[in-house]
């Protein structure tokens, strides 16, 4: 009896330390812990983007075939709480990527092109982040978008949260480039997008940290991210990214401290991952950094708070296992 004991204390110590008692509880109570997306509309889950205005909400969409729809997903439930159509717009065509801006303003990335230079243009559609979650119908701008050096296929889009600057990163298999998109979009002209920095990465999708100063960018195996530099960017380290079937989608939980992973398919889940030390994550009482940043030291320590985790873990399985032990010898 000995043997499976101390197995079983083993995997106990093990999940104890992978996931302390009161690090679950404020995954649950802050929906930032990962979650699955439960809707059945929901089969290709393309993009993501923590809401700006709800706590705990994530915008997705499906890639194509869909229309003219953004989901609002509640990250402690995995429901959708709102679907948002989008009037003023034609119909979607490869819809692959969403961000949010300054002014909380939603974009939205029709930037797909599976054959890789078929589409002379693609579109990005822009929409007010709506203040209350109900299905509703909201009138967006739609934006033509050319690139400098030709048509391309892409995934990746995201808005810097200071500027309101465009960015594009298109999809190769030995790595894209970043293009920037002009200062302010105009509804009524071409924008032209233009490369500015290579990407070394087979990239599917990409997100600024809160506060600007850093860009990740995710594949289907890995990832890397970036100081932003102005635009100069420059590579800081890779990603932890998860392995899931189709990993799709990114985006930074809203105080920074982690970042969550997508994937398509029906029933895809969410991942929660650290995110890199910086990028405008909240700080803890003590001034030391937010989760993302104790993660990212490397130092093998281990907090307090997990100490007491996974004693108080070992400490219910002694009590759980001498008890049987007791009943056993009384039976």
């Amino acid at each position: 009896m000995r043997r499976p004991f101390a197995l079983l204390a083993g995997a106990l110590l093990v999940g104890a330390f992978a996931m302390p008692a009161s690090a679950a509880d404020r995954s649950a109570a802050d929906g930032d812990g990962g979650f699955t997306i439960k809707d059945p509309r929901i089969k290709e889950s393309s993009g993501l983007a923590a809401s700006h205005l709800h706590p705990g909400i994530y915008w997705t969409h499906n890639d194509s075939d869909d229309g003219p729809y953004i989901y609002a997903v509640d990250s402690r439930t995995g429901k959708t709480v709102a679907t948002v159509t989008l009037s003023g717009i034609g119909r979607p065509r490869d819809v692959e990527a969403i961000s949010i801006g300054p002014g909380n303003q939603i974009y939205v990335g029709d930037i797909g092109d599976n054959l890789d230079g078929t589409w002379p243009y693609v579109w990005i559609y822009k929409l007010p982040e709506p203040k209350v979650l109900k299905d509703q119908t909201i009138r967006a701008t739609q934006y033509v978008v050319k690139y400098a050096d030709g048509a391309r296929n892409a995934e990746s889009l995201v808005v810097h949260p200071k500027t309101g600057r465009v960015y594009i990163i298109d999809k190769k298999e030995d790595g894209g480039h970043l293009f920037e998109g002009p200062a302010h979009l105009s509804p009524t002209g071409t924008n032209v997008f233009r490369p500015i920095a290579p990407v070394d990465l087979w990239a599917t999708d990409a997100a600024f940290s809160p506060d600007g100063t850093q860009l990740v960018v995710r594949g289907y195996f890995g990832g890397i991210h970036y100081d932003w530099n102005g635009g100069k960017i420059k590579r800081e380290g890779r990603l932890d990214v998860p392995l899931q079937g189709q990993g799709e989608s990114v985006t930074y939980s809203t105080d920074g401290t982690k970042l969550m992973y997508g994937s398509e398919g029906a029933d895809s889940p969410v991942q929660a991952e650290p995110a890199p030390a910086g990028g405008g994550a909240s700080k803890s009482p003590s001034g030391s950094g937010g989760p993302g940043a104790q993660a990212s030291q490397g130092d093998g320590g281990v907090s307090g708070e997990l100490k007491t985790g996974a004693v108080a873990v070992i400490v219910g399985a002694v009590a759980v296992f001498g008890l049987g032990r007791l009943l056993r010898r009384r039976s």
